[in-house]
């Protein structure tokens, strides 16, 4: 057994609201494959960079997705589902570990000084850097020890408890694809985590195949590393293709490449209680579709914003190979598929908009950190459901250790709740009563309906009531400064029970708001 994974008699899961923990023990009532003792199948998985309404179940009217929202269909659609981040790295660190990313400082992305091309500290280097993300409303931070930020160990702490450990103890196979971006090498990589098979990309994104082929169709090449010749042509680095810890090629389309790899990981776990991590990293950009993909969308006249569509509609084949993969294995009824985004839509790529909310990836705002969002478990969820109460990535690890009857220790807060007696009408309340955001000197809080926004570089003070006002257009806060400084004493408190970041931001997201500018670290 792993030493970081102490086996308990009674689950306590531990929740924070501020400085205050509570236990309690979980009492969803487990039947069908349950009471015959048989473990249930866990597939989570995770887009990247998927917009609010990038699903035709939640408004998209320029393709469709019937594979992804037949999750809903079958399962539970969230209308309020959250993650714990609004960009990639900390994002991930939460749903992995069902605990606030900054309670071990993994708070901003992870990246060294060679992924963003500054390891030599060169001022004409760092200059060209900055000139370059100025074009996509990213701005270098100029101060940053370029140094002293080389010599810090970025990723996942060893020391964290992941989904993957924790059904490993219980006898899962388990395996990770796609995306990592939570430690590029060393013992941060996924195989240290507790992934027994690991194929996929180290580091925050790559191409999805060759700019050359003609079978792909290349219209937006916003992210600097996508204009090398050598991700021009072939992947390198953090964003080459590795299996078990060897570079391996890929020649099909990498987001159909990740579908067939979790379909065959599947297959060859099929007679096991398995648990995949599908992480992949479309849509992200560059915007780069299959020409067949491509073709199909006549109706939409903008090349790039069809190119992006077809991006998202490879995804969505994608999850349907390994839907019904399961459905083919007589698998579908015993396993818990879970599908979200990272964060919002970028719309620093400036092809989409996350409407009605506000903003997009990189902010707190709603447009940053609400997200598609599904959870299907025939064996003991209803199907069919929509449910409008917020939630958040947290609750997924607390909700598979509870369907999968893992201890957890008692001596870890995890900030999630096991969402089953939510979903099935045995609790009526809301399953969180407060949610906290910090990137920096950005940070949120949402208690109830009202969300409070703090930005210290700004001085800014933003009060939304979510009820009445989704998209965040109208500031309350001085006519209601009551609830701010409500707002304001659960945010002190979430924060004396958190860390500082363990690494510094390295730049910062301007997002322009019909002329007011709020800044962003990452």
């Amino acid at each position: 057994m792993k030493s970081k994974i102490i086996k308990a008699s009674i689950v306590f899961l531990a929740i924070a609201s501020g400085a205050a923990l509570w236990s309690f023990i979980t009492d969803a009532k487990f039947e069908s494959s349950h009471s015959s003792g048989k473990k249930p199948n866990v597939v989570i998985i995770l887009a990247d960079d998927l917009g609010y309404h990038d699903l035709s179940s939640y408004g998209n009217t320029l393709i469709n997705t019937p594979n992804i929202d037949a999750l809903g269909k079958e399962g539970v659609k969230f209308n309020q589902g959250y993650v714990s981040a609004a960009y990639c790295s900390p994002s991930r660190a939460g749903l992995l570990t069902g605990r606030y990313q900054q309670r071990f400082g993994s708070e901003f992305i992870v990246g060294s000084a060679a992924t963003w091309g500054i390891e030599n500290a060169d001022k004409a280097k760092i200059s060209q850097v900055s000139a370059w993300l100025n074009k996509f409303d990213v701005v270098f931070d100029k101060d940053l020890d370029v140094k002293k930020f080389s010599e810090i160990k970025q990723g996942l702490p060893l020391q964290e408890i992941t989904i993957a450990e924790l059904l490993r103890e219980r006898g899962y196979k388990t395996g990770w694809i796609g995306k990592w971006h939570l430690g590029e090498g060393g013992d941060l990589i996924p195989s240290k985590q507790g992934f027994d098979y690991s194929y996929g990309i180290l580091g925050g994104g790559t191409t999805y195949g060759a700019a050359s082929d003609p079978q792909l169709i290349s219209r937006h090449l916003s992210h600097l590393f996508w204009d090398k010749s050598v991700f021009k042509e072939k992947r390198s680095g953090w964003g080459a293709v590795q299996q078990n810890g060897k570079e391996t090629e890929v020649k099909e389309y990498l987001t159909t490449r990740f579908g067939n790899e979790a379909a065959d990981f599947i297959e060859k776990n099929k007679d096991n209680p398995f648990f995949l991590y599908l992480a992949f990293n479309a849509p992200h950009d560059p915007v780069q579709a299959k020409k067949t993909d491509f073709d199909l969308l006549t109706s939409i006249k903008d090349s790039t914003q069809r190119a992006y569509q077809a991006q998202v509609k490879s995804l969505d084949d994608a999850v349907g190979v390994v839907t019904s993969k399961l459905k083919e294995l007589n698998l579908d009824n015993n396993t818990i598929v879970i599908f979200l985004s990272d964060n919002g839509g970028a719309t620093y790529t400036h092809i989409l908009d996350n409407k009605p909310l506000r903003a997009g990836k990189a902010t707190n705002f709603e447009g940053g950190i609400r997200v598609p969002f599904f959870i299907k478990y025939p064996a003991l969820i209803k199907g069919g459901i929509d449910f409008d109460q917020p939630v958040s990535s947290l609750d997924f690890f607390t909700t598979i250790a509870a369907a999968t009857e893992a201890s957890l220790p008692n001596d870890v807060s995890y900030d999630g709740v096991n969402l089953i007696p939510y979903l099935n009408g045995e609790k009526k309340e809301r399953p969180h009563e407060s949610l906290f955001w910090r990137v920096g000197f950005a940070k949120a809080v949402r208690k109830g309906d009202y969300k409070l926004y703090i930005n210290e570089k700004e001085n800014q003070t933003l009060l939304f009531d979510l009820k009445n006002d989704v998209s965040e257009s109208h500031n309350l806060a001085s006519t209601n400064k009551e609830k701010v400084e409500e707002l304001k004493q659960e945010l002190i408190k979430w924060e004396n029970s958190v860390q500082p970041p363990r690494w510094p931001s390295v730049m910062y997201m301007k997002y322009n708001n019909n002329g007011e500018f709020n800044y962003f670290p990452i």
